[in-house]
């Protein structure tokens, strides 16, 4: 049976550029098995599987894989197939819910409608960030990136794993130096950044390649099928908590520029919007732009 895929280049404006995505369109009736092969064949980072929804409010339904395993959330899946859903549904400002299965993500997104290749969108995470460890910045730790330990910490930030639907390690690295001298050692990766949960590190800093954003980053997940990833938002979610954990941000709403995949070159820009009360994380969403790059049919 023909079904529909379309690929898109998320976190970017320019074509080949940003994290590509696969979307498959018309998946109903696929099972787990052929859509992990599926995403095994399109060998990217993330593939989305495109289902009618539960609830009838809802615009539809979606099942992300890497080429290793299932999540229960994603960002950049999420961003893209929010603008590739847009884009079909005609020029103009959308609003829709998208139910996955951490449970429904609502989103917002504009599009010229279906003669343009791009759009953008965004999401509001569907689960606040919780902390669930704290990690220890030791010579151990910057072995396990390829660093010397004066490479590893910052300005007495902590190393510390956040999850808001999938785990990640925030890790500080010194500057735009230590970032583009990691190699992680697969040889003790999983034992420090795992430990129990799928490895995953967020590496970040400060010193950025332009000066309008706010911070560097790097995201290296192995167990996921993929070394290294161009654009995590799913990550950055996570990172929100820790930011507000962390980085002195007063109530209110804060729009934080987290640039990524430049090692890969693959620049993208994600936007993280922060709303703090009382002190805390109230809310955050996650958004940026997607360009449509091919479009076909996968037969299964």
């Amino acid at each position: 049976m023909h079904r529909r895929f379309v690929t898109l280049d998320v976190f970017t404006t320019t074509p080949f550029a940003g994290n590509p995505l696969a979307v498959v369109l018309d998946s109903a009736g696929l099972d787990t098995a052929a859509m992990q092969q599926i995403a095994r064949e399109f060998n990217l980072s993330e593939t989305v599987f495109v289902l009618p929804p539960e609830n009838q409010a809802s615009r539809a339904a979606l099942r992300i894989f890497t080429p290793a395993n299932e999540l229960p959330f994603a960002g950049h899946p999420t961003v893209g197939t929010a603008v590739l859903l847009a884009r079909m549904d005609g020029a103009g400002n959308h609003r829709f819910t998208l139910e996955e299965t951490i449970g429904p993500v609502p989103c917002r997104a504009t599009s010229a409608g279906p003669g343009d290749r791009s759009g953008r969108a965004s999401f509001e995470i569907p689960r606040l960030p919780a902390k669930e460890a704290d990690l220890r910045i030791d010579a151990r730790m910057a072995s396990a990136l390829g660093l010397k330990p004066v490479d590893v910490g910052l300005d007495h930030l902590p190393a510390e794993r956040w999850s808001a639907g999938n785990p990640f390690s925030c890790v500080p690295l010194r500057g735009l130096d230590a970032m583009s001298r990691c190699a992680i050692d697969l040889s003790h990766f999983d034992f420090i950044f795992g430990r129990g949960t799928r490895a995953a590190a967020f590496l970040f800093c400060r010193e950025t390649r332009h000066p309008g954003n706010t911070v560097h980053a790097r995201m290296f997940a192995p167990a996921f099928g993929i070394l290294e990833d161009p654009a995590t938002g799913s990550a950055v979610a996570a990172f929100a908590g820790y930011l507000a954990a962390h980085g002195g941000y007063p109530d209110g709403e804060h729009i934080v520029r987290i640039e990524q995949g430049y090692e890969m070159g693959r620049p993208s820009l994600i936007e993280l919007t922060l709303t703090l009360h009382g002190g805390k994380l109230a809310s955050a969403s996650v958004g940026g732009p997607a360009i449509v790059i091919t479009e076909g049919m996968v037969e299964v």
